[in-house]
């Protein structure tokens, strides 16, 4: 952070000599959870490279070896370890003086002090330590007497029967007003030339929203970008880039390496980390700062995130107003509005209290935001874009797995249960990405407050969704729902979805989903009048089709489970077929017949392979004595497009492969053909099969047709068919009538092309005949 607000920031505070000691001693124990095995007594633990699992292991550690039992939460609320030994001193303390009544509250304290002075091993050499950033927290007076506030919310402030409500920790209330002071000191400034952007700095670029901006912004701006990536040197922070891109499905040429210059910085540091030269450099240089870039974790603490999310905007904003006015352009959050009991979120509604917001990621966004606001009294533009949750890329299915909303929608598919909730306010990234990087290129549009969070999706179409995919969810309760997938998650782990096993764990982010789940949609007015006034997508809901390529990545990934042939069948029904079959290239004259069930796991199963499971037996004297079973077997509908065969005479309806078993063990194979043609009898085209039947590994022996008996058809394949049971009523009429009309549609698109080529031969639309058409 540049001199203008360093100036501001308030130095810490003197601490004991006993919370010296002890920092140090849970340092060099927290060191061991982190890349280098070094961390500063003031260095963030999260910022220093730890983990949330190294956190769970961290408060084992320090419980096992040194006796401190701090609670998860503590941890993730302010990761510093003079933070963690301030508080565990103040709390034993605490815990003296309430055990013993008329004694003296030191006591604890005091021997906690002495055993500190004797263990404390001396700190590592400064070079080898990963130091904090400059401090600029509020200082918490400590003394061995003061009890410490929870690190968990507490309930409190019930006024004339209002409803008790979940309030901050009034440590990070007071660090939060001290944050927005800050901005009061950034530099005064004017309004920039209303023109597009030619030189952009971008932060974030490696993360999942930054990177498909950074190509929207290539794509549809002339505009040089200036990427600020975390890193050791340029090359290291070029290859991040890369990695990342080519990660989340987007190309990484030479081209987009033309146009990209990479700035290795950190958004954490003073003047995000660039040596004086580069940072006035971009001052005069650049016409446009866009700040994407957060530390996005909602077990995380206010202390712990304040640096990347509210220090960081307020350095880009320093920034922008230094040298020649530039707008900045900040993303922001849905999650400014997380408070329990919200009534509106619409884009010039008034923000959450932000005593009433608890999780660390809320607060940081929220102070973030107010901050920036303070920076427009100075004349600077300032645009916010609050996304919700941003799900995956429509096409590429490219998603993000540390997404909360992802991580949802995943424990939906794999478990089948939702909890009640009232919106999902999500929109896919493409789309996002697209009006952003619209807004920013928009001189009209800056200065403005937007939500791009699309069109929210109720509980009903969640469940809709999944059931026209073959996913029957059960509606729970929240708590319920919550017990059910730890239950699930505890008894099969899935790696993928250890971030939302911790969520749910915590007190605090449980908070956060209550509030997300439970708060009204999101409004994007100014939003939707961009767009159109812009002539791009509008918004959609993301819906069962926009999140097929997504939920494809997700099974692959480990996250979700796509439904499979041997789960319970979604919709099937039976077909009987009779006929005879022969020797090859022979007469027909020995009787067969099937009887099948066909059926679909899901929609998706026909929406992306157009193929329905089969199973059942073959009856055939000429195969073997006994009946032989269907081991595995495929309907294709309209298989290959039904392009045709044999010189257009035949298009492909149906194609059947089965693979049987005999009672002696032995496999056979059966292939069998539906075909349409430019002829009368349409309605038996549908019934009648060509098959061919072999032995497994040799060319067929047998050939004939069997044919769905007239009277059986409609019997069987439309008045019997049957759904899952565990559906409702309303829904196996629906998914009859999906599968009947989707069944209908692509039979007729099959029956239909073959009289559409025959109506061309007789009106000669087509230059060249074929031998077959002369014949005709």
């Amino acid at each position: 952070m540049g001199p203008a607000l360093t100036d501001a920031l308030v130095p810490p505070a003197a601490v004991a000599p006993d919370v010296n000691g002890l920092a140090a001693v849970v340092a060099a124990a927290a060191a061991r959870f982190v890349p280098g095995g070094q961390l500063s007594p003031d260095a963030d633990f999260f910022d220093a490279g730890g983990t949330s699992v190294g956190a769970v292991e961290l408060v084992a550690a320090l419980e096992d070896e040194l006796g401190m039992e701090i609670d998860l939460d503590e941890v993730f609320a302010d990761a510093r370890p003079r933070s963690l030994a301030r508080r565990w001193l103040t709390t034993a303390g605490a815990t003296a003086a309430l055990s013993s009544p008329g004694g003296p509250a030191t006591s604890t304290a005091a021997s906690t002090a002495t055993w500190t002075q004797t263990q404390t091993p001396p700190p590592p050499p400064a070079d080898q330590q990963v130091s904090a950033p400059p401090d600029t927290r509020v200082p918490v007076p400590v003394t061995n007497t003061t009890v410490a506030a929870p690190a968990t919310p507490v309930t409190a402030r019930t006024t004339d029967g209002d409803t008790p409500y979940a309030t901050a920790r009034p440590e990070d209330l007071d660090q939060i007003l001290a944050d927005l002071a800050l901005a009061d000191r950034l530099p005064w400034t004017g309004s920039p030339e209303p023109v597009a952007p030619r030189r952009i700095l971008l932060t974030g670029a490696t993360g999942f929203l930054g990177s498909h901006l950074l190509l929207d912004l290539l794509r549809h701006s002339d505009a040089h970008v200036h990427c600020l990536v975390r890193a050791a040197d340029e090359e290291a922070a070029t290859a991040r880039l890369g990695e990342a891109l080519k990660s989340h499905r987007l190309p990484w040429s030479a081209e987009i390496r033309r146009r990209v210059t990479v700035l290795p910085g950190d958004i954490r540091r003073p003047r995000l980390g660039l040596s004086d030269e580069v940072w006035n450099r971009l001052a005069h240089e650049l016409d446009s700062v866009v700040g994407v870039a957060a530390a996005v974790d909602f077990l995380r603490g206010y202390q712990s995130l304040r640096q990347s999310n509210v220090i960081g905007a307020l350095t880009l904003a320093e920034l922008a107003a230094t040298g020649p006015p530039k707008p900045l352009h900040h993303i922001s959050s849905i999650a400014v509005f997380n408070e329990v009991g919200i009534t509106s979120m619409g884009e010039d509604d008034p923000l959450a209290h932000v005593d009433r917001l608890v999780a660390g990621y809320d607060q940081t966004k929220w102070a973030a935001e107010v901050a920036l606001r303070r920076a427009r009294d100075h004349g600077l533009i300032v645009t916010a874009m609050r996304p919700g949750g941003i799900g995956g890329h429509t096409r590429t299915g490219a998603h993000n797995p540390q997404d909360l909303s992802s991580g949802l929608i995943a424990a939906f598919g794999r478990f089948r249960t939702v909890p009640a909730f009232h919106r999902l306010n999500a929109a896919p990234v493409d789309w996002v990405s697209r009006v952003a990087a619209a807004v920013i290129c928009e001189p009209d549009a800056w200065g403005f407050d937007y939500n791009l969070t699309g069109v929210p999706n109720t509980l009903d179409d969640v469940v809709r969704d999944m059931a026209f995919g073959g996913m029957h969810v059960r509606v729970q309760d929240w708590d319920e729902w919550r017990t059910d997938v730890l239950a699930r998650l505890e008894a099969d782990p899935v790696p993928e979805l250890d971030f939302l096993t911790r969520v749910l764990r915590s007190p605090t982010a449980l908070k956060l989903c209550e509030a997300t789940l439970k708060g009204p949609a999101a409004t994007g007015e100014r939003t939707a009048a961009l767009v159109e006034a812009l002539a791009l997508s509008p918004a959609a809901r993301y819906d069962a089709q926009a999140q097929l390529t997504t939920f494809e990545r997700l099974a692959q990934d480990g996250l979700a489970r796509i439904p499979h042939k041997d789960d319970q069948p979604y919709l099937w029904f039976s077909e009987t077929t009779e006929g005879a079959v022969g020797p090859a290239g022979a007469a027909t004259d020995t009787p067969c017949s099937m009887a099948l069930t066909l059926s679909i796991a899901s929609m998706y199963q026909l929406v992306k392979e157009r193929r329905v499971d089969v199973s059942g037996e073959l009856v055939c004297a000429a195969v073997h004595p006994a009946p032989l079973v269907v081991e595995r077997g495929d309907v294709w509908v309209r298989p290959e497009e039904g392009i045709p065969q044999r010189h257009g005479m035949r298009h492909q309806l149906l194609r059947y492969r089965l693979t049987l078993v005999d009672t002696d063990g032995d496999r056979w194979w059966l292939e069998g053909h539906k075909y349409a043609r430019a002829r009368r009898d349409v309605w038996r085209q549908t019934r009648a099969l060509s098959v061919e039947i072999g032995r497994e590994g040799e060319p067929a022996c047998l050939a004939g047709e069997l044919v769905v008996p007239a009277d059986s058809y409609v019997r069987d394949q439309i008045d019997g068919i049957k759904v899952d049971p565990r559906l409702t009523g309303r829904e196996k009429r629906a998914a009859k009538l999906t599968w009947l009309a989707w069944f209908g549609m692509e039979m007729g698109r099959g029956l239909l092309g073959p009289f559409a080529r025959a109506t061309a031969d007789l009106l000669d639309l087509r230059r060249t005949p074929t031998p077959s058409e002369r014949h005709r």
